[in-house]
């Protein structure tokens, strides 16, 4: 079997997929392209959507002491891990943004927070507190460029890692019948399904589970 990712896997996940049979061709559909930082205030509840934010946020010099001993809310388990690589503690982290958005209502309604995000996210958090009465921040601090490539190869699986990767992926190329799609999470698989109903979701956003839905498409 012939699989495709459209992101650069890991060691340790490419070496899986290989032990197993598989063959792979390996293409970053995106590139994350960080922007200038000029700002100096910060709320003192922190949201994070993605682990892109958190390593630009925390790797700029002189942000990096504003965002020491916040509350810090984010979501997905790799942003978690990534924090606390900083060396801050996560207060709460969710699944995805719908669910952080209802552990906020429920919680923390009307406390100020900053959003560190990229152009391109989901619209919840900032739906959320247009109708709440806390206040928030949003600090653009990357923005995603689409790298579209045109494949002539056959491939059996398509692995997608988020929306703008599909988005590039369809800007060049198109879906053929033998393709199945495997991706990272609900979100992404939303972003696919404009396209086609042939995909598999992992059960939980990591490498561990989108293996285990390869290997359990595969073995049918």
């Amino acid at each position: 079997m012939r699989l495709l990712a459209t992101k650069k896997l890991t060691g340790s996940f490419k070496d899986r997929l290989i032990q197993q049979g598989f063959s792979l061709i390996e293409y970053p559909f995106i590139e994350i392209n960080p922007l200038a930082i000029n700002f100096h205030s910060i709320n003192n509840c922190l949201l994070f959507t993605s682990q892109n934010a958190v390593e630009i946020a925390f790797s700029d010099r002189q942000l990096r002491p504003l965002l020491s001993g916040k509350k810090i809310f984010c979501v997905g388990e790799k942003t978690k891990s990534k924090i606390e690589e900083k060396g801050e503690k996560v207060l709460k982290n969710a699944e995805n943004s719908t669910f952080l958005v209802d552990f906020l209502k429920k919680n923390h309604q009307n406390e100020s927070f900053s959003f560190f995000c990229g152009k391109r996210r989901r619209p919840e958090i900032e739906a959320f507190f247009s109708k709440s009465e806390g206040r928030l921040l949003v600090h653009e601090i990357y923005e995603t460029q689409l790298t579209p490539k045109t494949f002539n190869h056959s491939f059996d699986g398509i692995l997608f890692f988020s929306p703008s990767a599909v988005e590039s992926y369809f800007q060049t190329n198109s879906w053929k019948s033998r393709n199945h799609g495997f991706c990272i999470g609900p979100t992404t698989a939303s972003a696919l399904a404009l396209f086609t109903t042939s995909y598999s979701v992992a059960k939980e956003p990591t490498e561990a589970h989108l293996l285990l839905s390869i290997q359990n498409y595969y073995s049918l």
